[in-house]
């Protein structure tokens, strides 16, 4: 349960009403077990390692009780230091700074580059029917982040790989060892392209890979000479991966590595090293009894990899991770 700081609780009473005031300042709380987050809703993490810390950056479902469908404005931002004990700050970015999108604060991730952070999100662009990548940049981690270019980076009319409007959604990015920088996205197929040194536009073709059973939501990391694609598998949706020794392939399916998360019909991951250990960050619907595919919440466990580099099955657990050190 969401434990505030007693700094917010005292500093809430000289002011009289704790809930308006709670909106303007950062607050604090402890995750006892999966979901880590319980006093809202939260979705499609992503994580980002920076300075000793770890940002979790989500998205927010805000559909009224019951209804089967995604409600979302605003992505959150949360950040620990240990994975148990955490903040939450200020929601950095809207979908409302994006000019040329109408709607749907979908599925994002955060990177930094020279000092300055960039964060892809996928939305409902205004006039060019169908979901698109837009990107945002801030000289913080923690916003507040602005259009970075004042358009959006892919649009449908970009990718004709399949027919449907919304195969440009679930932005994942990585900075290879060389510095150049790569963009996943799409749902029905993984599209990639390179992104040039600006961070806020494309250099190049957009090629596609083909793995098993893809859905949507990759997500792009490196370890150890391994590169590893991690997706969203079939639908309802397991999350499995694929291994290469080069960003571009090819890719060996290596298999399932999470399976389906609770009442969600939806798997989202982000995996990140932090303090020696390993972590398998996604959501689930496990705060409502109905519904869950549009009420969900981040939990966190650990992840393993065999001697091969290969992953190992993640458990996911009521207890999640204990606190890092």
């Amino acid at each position: 349960m969401m434990k505030i700081s007693k700094y917010i609780i005292a500093a809430s009473l000289m002011l009289g009403s704790f809930s308006s005031y709670a909106t303007t300042i950062d607050t604090t709380f402890h995750s006892d077990g999966n979901p880590i987050i319980r006093h809202k809703f939260t979705a499609d993490p992503a994580a980002m390692v920076y300075k000793n810390k770890v940002y979790l950056y989500t998205g927010h479902d805000e559909a009224a009780p019951g209804h089967n469908g995604y409600t979302m404005h605003d992505w959150t931002c949360f950040t620990t230091t240990d994975m148990v004990n955490w903040t939450e700050h200020l929601s950095p970015l809207n979908v409302k700074e994006f000019k040329w999108a109408k709607a749907d604060a979908w599925a994002s991730q955060v990177i930094e580059r020279n000092g300055k952070f960039y964060w892809y999100v996928a939305a409902e662009h205004g006039t060019i029917p169908g979901k698109a990548i837009g990107v945002a940049v801030s000289d913080s981690p923690l916003g507040p982040f602005k259009d970075a270019r004042g358009s959006a980076l892919v649009t449908n009319d970009m990718t004709k790989a399949v027919s449907h409007s919304w195969d440009d959604i679930d932005p994942s990015v990585i900075i290879d060892k060389d510095g150049q920088a790569y963009l996943f996205w799409g749902n029905g197929i993984c599209y990639y392209a390179k992104l040039k040194s600006n961070m806020t536009e494309l250099d190049g073709e957009i090629k596609t890979i083909k793995l098993p059973h893809y859905t949507e939501a990759p997500w792009i990391h490196y370890r150890n000479g391994w590169y590893y694609l991690s997706y969203a598998y079939e639908f309802p949706e397991k999350i499995a991966y694929a291994m290469s020794k080069s960003i571009n392939g090819p890719w060996v399916y290596k298999g399932i590595i999470n399976e389906l998360a609770g009442n969600s019909n939806t798997n989202h991951q982000a995996i990140i090293d932090f303090k020696g250990k390993s972590y398998f960050i996604y959501h689930n619907g496990a705060l409502v009894p109905d519904a869950g595919s549009f009420h969900r919440s981040v939990c966190i466990d650990y992840l393993y990899y065999n001697k091969d580099g290969s992953i190992k099955r993640v458990i996911m657990t009521s207890e999640g991770v204990k606190p890092a050190k």
